[in-house]
Parts: C-alpha cells; structure tokens; sequence
C-alpha cells in the first residue's frame, strides 16, 4: 500500500489519547476508536506511522497491532485471554527440567530458577519442576491466585503479556517482563536457553536465527509496550 498520509500527530480525547492523520483519528483494525491510555504510548504508535516510506510495511506496526489487539479482543472478554493465559503455566517451559545429572540441568537452574522462584514470593503460589516427560498439573489454589492477578491487569498490559508469555512458551516470564527493571535481554536468553543449547551442541542454521531474532524483536517490543503504559 502506497503511503496515503503526510502528517502525523496525537491528540488528547476525553478518555486518553489518540494518533491523528492529517488531522483524522485512527480506528482500530476492528473499527474502534484506537484511544490509548496516554501520551506515551500513542508516541509510540505515531512514531510507527512517521518511520514509514512511500510503501508502508504491515510488519512494522508491533505496537499497533498490540493496541488493536487489546482494543478490539481482550477488552470484550478478558475472561478469555486470563484462562489462555493461565494455560502457560500448566505447560510453562521454565517448570519442565532436564534430568538433574545432566549439564543442561545445571544451566536451567542457573538461569530459571531465579525466575520461577521470584514469582512465586511476588504471587505467593507454589510452581511444581518436572524433570522427564510425566506432566503434573499445577494445584487449584496456584491457578486460582494467579488467575487472580491475571484479572487485576488492564487489556493493555493483557495484550503485551500474551504476546511475551506466548513466545516464551512460559508465564513465569512473561509476568517477569511487567516488573520494573525487568532485563529483556536477560528474559529472553532464558526463554531460548534450549534452543541456544541444541545450536551450540549441533550448529546453527541461518533461517533458524533469523526467526529467533524476528521473535525477540516481537518479545522487546511487548515490553516497550508495557513500560510505555
């Protein structure tokens, strides 16, 4: 699509602020009215609109298509996305441990452990580690408390929280990039650490790191999604 549009702005509306186009406001992908929570990150999403040459890129609206996502899915049923959400922790990566004897265990515990444990002291809940392949659920008290703090969250922070847990496979992340300070590249390593340990063992393959570097653009940019709110 040929760029349509020479000036891009925001403006304050009575309920948050909103990007402008030459002067008209922007609609949702769903035909919302894309108001945001405030300046910061309707910056944010002008700024995606300014970086665009004659030819606009779908692919460069992460932050669009974050806020279309809370606007136009999770604000009219976020009972939906707490209970997908809640399906990361059944199967959070960070909990599935190699045998203890294995180097790779080492590894887990030095970077996953730290991350499982710091959620469980934040939330007050108790994350059950696997190590093989015999799968046991998380107790009802856990889901019920994190579900709990999933409903406290806005559709906002729901929508990037989603979007992290999904490409870590893990809520333990994914609720660790919303605290302050979180480390994005920290979180990020942590997520991949058996992929990096299967290319380290057995090579790399270029198709593979491009993906890889596609996914932690997306990861990052979630973040930057929720420090901006």
């Amino acid at each position: 699509m040929k760029r349509f549009y020479k000036d891009v702005s925001t403006a304050r509306t009575g309920e948050g602020w909103q990007v402008m186009l030459d002067a008209r406001p922007l609609k949702t992908q769903g035909g919302k009215a894309q108001i945001v929570p405030n300046e910061d990150l309707a910056e944010k999403l002008a700024e995606e609109w300014r970086s665009q040459g004659e030819t606009i890129d779908p692919a460069a609206f992460r932050y669009r298509d974050m806020a279309d996502y809370a606007l136009d899915v999770v604000a009219s049923d976020r009972a939906l996305l707490v209970e997908k959400l809640l399906g990361y922790a059944e199967t959070d990566t960070l909990c599935f441990r190699a045998d203890p004897e294995e180097l790779l265990y080492r590894r887990q515990q030095e970077l996953w452990e730290p991350i499982v444990a710091g959620l469980e002291a934040r939330e007050g809940v108790t994350l059950h580690r696997i190590s093989g392949i015999l799968h046991r659920p998380q107790t009802e008290e856990t889901r019920q408390r994190l579900a709990a703090r999933l409903e406290q969250l806005d559709p906002f922070t729901l929508a990037a929280l989603e979007q992290t847990a999904s490409l870590a496979a893990s809520l333990c992340i994914g609720l660790e990039a919303l605290q302050a300070g979180a480390d994005g590249d920290a979180l990020w390593a942590a997520a991949n650490l058996e992929e990096e340990w299967q290319a380290d063992l057995w090579g790399r393959d270029e198709e593979a790191e491009a993906r890889r570097a596609k996914r932690k653009g997306d990861f990052l940019a979630a973040m930057e999604f929720v420090r901006a709110l």
